[in-house]
């Protein structure tokens, strides 16, 4: 006996066809064939989901199954539209087991027209016979689409580059992330999920690219920012350096006086994402923010230097917030 099909794929009879067919994929990635070979009691789950989800998918199908028009199956009860039956047909709407109706180019279950009932079909015509109804499938379903995620640097996705992600069954596949890939992004790979039942096409590969966090690089929209340390002769009195972006090395100047958080703008040298509407390239700008380093030894003359300097030249750099009392 055929099982409801609500209760095959877990959904109420109220459920929206978003939920039944996210329902399905679930349970078709968790009970396909492919996934566990030799497993006759999941490929027997699997048929039933198809199945149920073959019936459930198709709204005017669903209807007449809530209504008790159609069983389980999708075929049509006694009593709802099924055809009284003809002299030569018996109780179940169909010709008699050894009859065939020729003039309506329908396939009977007989094999010699015209022949009376105590004719019988020849053995090679009974093996084709049930050769041809057990080998076609009652129904056809798309297979499931199956997801993954992949980690990547933030360079990677800026500039572009191609990648492997191996599936569950075992298939390894080339990703190619376009350039400018945006955290969260999905691609998607067509016909590269799960395989489909009764010669139905296979399902996707849905990818979810996630930018590494805590690297060099930080993103904010199309501008990439880092971080670049200086020594303390190059923050006073300027200096050419070399700064790393996503498009390689690039040599900027550091401007005399330059302090912790002074920042640089590199034109043009962000993220560059393809416009999907005017067909240009949108293009981000790299940020550099300076911090002043000092050496990670103890200078005795850099300390005796700095003490005569600041005697001479004393500044403030912070607000007063303590109130002082006269007494101190």
């Amino acid at each position: 006996m055929t099982p409801d099909p609500y209760r095959t794929l877990g959904v109420a009879k109220n459920a929206t066809p978003e939920q039944i067919k996210s329902a399905y994929r679930r349970l078709a990635r968790e009970n396909h064939p492919d996934t566990k070979p030799g497993d006759k009691a999941a490929e027997n789950r699997f048929k039933d989901m198809a199945n149920a989800y073959s019936l459930l998918s198709d709204p005017a199908k669903r209807r007449r199954f809530d209504a008790g028009e159609l069983d389980a199956n999708g075929n049509a009860r006694p009593g709802f539209g099924a055809k009284k039956p003809k002299a030569n047909e018996t109780e179940a709407g169909g010709y008699d087991t050894y009859k065939r109706n020729t003039s309506s180019g329908g396939f009977g279950f007989g094999f010699g027209a015209g022949k009376t009932n105590d004719a019988k079909p020849s053995g090679d015509k009974k093996s084709r016979f049930n050769s041809f109804f057990r080998d076609k499938p009652s129904f056809k379903a798309k297979g499931a689409d199956v997801s993954y995620t992949l980690k990547v640097p933030l360079s990677d996705a800026a500039m572009g580059t191609e990648k492997t992600v191996r599936m569950t069954t075992g298939k390894t596949l080339k990703v190619t992330i376009p350039p400018g890939t945006e955290n969260g992004k999905v691609l998607r790979l067509k016909h590269q999920g799960m395989a489909g039942l009764g010669g139905g096409e296979a399902g996707d590969a849905l990818v979810e690219i996630l930018i590494e966090q805590g690297g060099e690089f930080t993103a904010d929209g199309l501008d990439i920012h880092c971080e670049e340390p200086v020594t303390l002769p190059e923050a006073v009195l300027g200096a050419r350096i070399e700064v790393r972006t996503v498009h390689g090395p690039v040599l900027v100047t550091v401007p005399e006086g330059s302090n912790t958080g002074t920042k640089l703008r590199l034109k043009g040298k962000g993220v560059h994402r393809p416009s999907a509407t005017s067909g240009t390239t949108d293009c981000g700008d790299h940020y550099v923010t300076l911090k002043v380093v000092l050496p990670k030894t103890e200078d005795g003359t850099l300390k005796t230097f700095v003490k005569k300097w600041a005697a001479k030249n004393p500044y403030a750099v912070r607000k007063e917030t303590l109130k002082r009392t006269a007494a101190e």
